[in-house]
């Protein structure tokens, strides 16, 4: 079945791609056909959208090449595109490939606005109707079975993705306060905690792995793929982390959630799903970027809220 809808996502975050994967979602139930979604490889559009019943296939948006990415898309003769974006190039590749119906945002419009809200109102006013901002992440229910047997993971302990990775060390809240947290949760609670971190964060893993309290009770995600880590995520209750990937999977998975928001923006990242609870420094309402807030992160706060939300 040929497709008609191209969607075209600019942002190269993980995180900022699960949140917009909502609109996804929309556009293909407004024309009642899957999409092809045209999106960076940073992102891992390839491994989250695997099973997603509403994207036939991805296509890598190379960060150069304007004719190269052209010839990717001309000759599947899309007749409409919707572009996440401000950006005049995109806009033009679209016109190029042929594409008669282009969706995009004001040129230049997007500086400093929030890129979840702005994408929202986009959707809605195009599709001229209300979405269901709540993003989902869809998997193979046997590979969900599988990863429970291979990790033992059941109800009988408190399986816990713990996010101590960021994009940036001012993101991060200190590993040792990680550490301190696990501590004081694995002496509540029989629990089972899954390191969310890259090979990039090996130092913060070998730093929770040294730890003799703990080490035995904690798994890293640090040698595997995103697609191997998410049939793991989904067979886990909750998430406690920083503002990462790591956590906008968990979320989109319907993990409950608690994001720590170190130097990001909460109203962006921190509000996109019910399941989601926020800590920012204290002092604060919210999050900006900037911020720098890492060491005005109360850790009297974050253990109240984790057990809070794994009791």
């Amino acid at each position: 079945m040929n497709q008609t809808a191209l969607v075209i996502i600019k942002s190269m975050g993980i995180g900022d791609l699960v949140i917009l994967k909502s609109n996804i979602d929309a556009i293909s139930k407004s024309i009642n056909k899957k999409v092809v979604v045209l999106a960076q490889a940073n992102t891992r559009a390839s491994e989250i959208l695997k099973f997603d019943p509403h994207v036939q296939e991805v296509i890598d948006l190379d960060k150069k090449g304007f004719f190269k990415i052209i010839k990717k898309i001309k000759s599947r003769n899309f007749n409409q595109s919707y572009i996440y974006s401000d950006s005049l190039r995109l806009y033009l590749i679209s016109k190029f490939s042929g594409i008669k119906n282009n969706f995009q945002y004001r040129f230049f419009s997007k500086r400093k606005k929030n890129f979840f809200r702005t994408a929202k109102e986009f959707t809605e006013k195009t599709l001229n109707s209300k979405i269901d901002h709540e993003s989902k992440i869809f998997w193979d229910k046997n590979e969900i079975e599988n990863v429970k047997k291979k990790f033992n993971i059941s109800n009988k302990t408190k399986n816990i993705v713990c996010g101590i990775s960021a994009s940036g060390p001012t993101k991060r809240w200190d590993v040792k306060n990680y550490i301190k947290l696990f501590e004081n949760l694995n002496s509540k609670f029989a629990c089972k905690f899954f390191i969310a971190a890259g090979p990039k964060d090996e130092d913060l893993v070998m730093e929770i792995m040294s730890s003799s309290s703990i080490k035995d009770k904690c798994i890293s995600f640090s040698n595997m793929t995103i697609a191997e880590t998410i049939p793991i995520i989904s067979a886990c209750q909750n998430f406690i982390g920083n503002d990462t990937g790591w956590a906008q999977i968990s979320a989109a998975l319907n993990l409950k959630s608690l994001i720590i928001f170190c130097d990001s923006p909460s109203e962006a990242y921190g509000v996109w799903r019910n399941n989601i609870k926020i800590i920012v420094p204290e002092g604060l309402q919210i999050c900006q970027h900037n911020t720098r807030g890492k060491d005005k992160i109360s850790f009297d706060e974050v253990l109240k809220k984790s057990i809070e939300l794994i009791s």
